[in-house]
């Protein structure tokens, strides 16, 4: 059964007319459940991390805290994004355990995912870009202490760069980080990813989905990963106002399609966040990511 990280804290009250989307969670598992893609037994209900050690193995304590106790300082919360509060720093824990759940889910089913998460602009020491705690990055740090992987690859293709990612990984050779992403976008200053792949302004559906097949394949069989991590953000569609590529949502599905059927074909069991969507019309935004759902269903179960 393809199992799905969600909470009701997932759609955090925001500012009118804050760019962030934070609406599309609620409205994504609603449309999932209206068209019966997904039924209530799909979803979970992430529980509220008592224990931190795992958030502790990826970020630093006095960074973790400082977020834990509302004490971060007024431009490290600037550089976040969002009015620091009690129930947007639970909303982050709540994220990271519906990562660390899903991919115990994916280990046990082939695939899961987490409608939010992909949270891959926070570092190990501080936050920027809408992400404070690296899931993904989490959860990799926690199946490999626990051995229950040997080698991990991170498919990062969210529009921007998984800067944070990289930065957390950066002395780690058990994981393997690859980010395709507009050149020309933040962050301005990119960090340096195992494989970073730059693309062009207005980069159309042919010329991305190309690149992509040259390059998925190769590095599994270089690579050897036993676990993928997938950040699916649907930023990269051409209305997105926060991204610079030439997209459609049939390619950003055909996109999808592919490294799903990739990482079954190598039977490596694959964890998905949803990552960054931007589009001015939330329909938009929607569509493209139950796409990504849509094919779970379809290539798995």
């Amino acid at each position: 059964m393809l199992k799905i990280a969600y909470h009701p804290y997932y759609n955090h009250p925001l500012k009118k007319g804050h760019r962030f989307p934070m609406e599309k969670y609620e409205l994504l598992q609603l449309q999932l459940m209206y068209e019966g893609t997904c039924a209530e037994e799909n979803f979970f209900e992430p529980e509220l991390l008592q224990n931190h050690k795992q958030i502790l193995e990826v970020h630093d304590a006095e960074y973790f805290y400082d977020l834990l106790n509302l004490t971060l300082n007024h431009q490290a919360a600037l550089k976040i994004g969002f009015l620091l509060n009690e129930r947007l720093i639970a909303r982050e824990i709540c994220i990271a355990s519906g990562t660390l759940q899903a991919t115990a889910y994916a280990l046990q089913y082939g695939i899961a995912m987490n409608i939010a998460g992909g949270t891959h602009h926070a570092y190990s020491s501080h936050g920027e870009g809408f992400c404070m705690l690296n899931d993904q990055a989490i959860a990799a740090k926690h199946i490999l202490d626990q051995n229950i992987s040997k080698r991990v690859l991170i498919v990062d293709l969210d529009v921007h760069q998984g800067n944070g990612t990289a930065e957390i990984f950066q002395d780690e050779p058990r994981v393997f980080t690859f980010s395709m992403h507009g050149k020309n976008n933040y962050p301005f200053e990119k960090e340096q990813s195992d494989l970073d792949i730059e693309l062009d302004d207005n980069t159309n559906d042919a010329t991305y989905l190309e690149i992509l097949k040259q390059t998925l394949p190769k590095l599994i069989t270089e690579q050897q990963p036993d676990f993928i991590f997938y950040l699916c953000g649907v930023d990269v569609i051409a209305s997105d106002k926060l991204g610079k590529l030439g997209l459609s949502i049939a390619g950003c599905k055909a996109r999808d399609r592919f490294v799903l059927e990739t990482c079954k074909r190598h039977e490596i069991p694959v964890m998905c966040s949803m990552g960054g969507g931007y589009s001015p019309d939330i329909k938009t935004i929607i569509e493209a990511h139950t796409n990504t759902f849509r094919l779970a269903q379809e290539l798995y179960f």
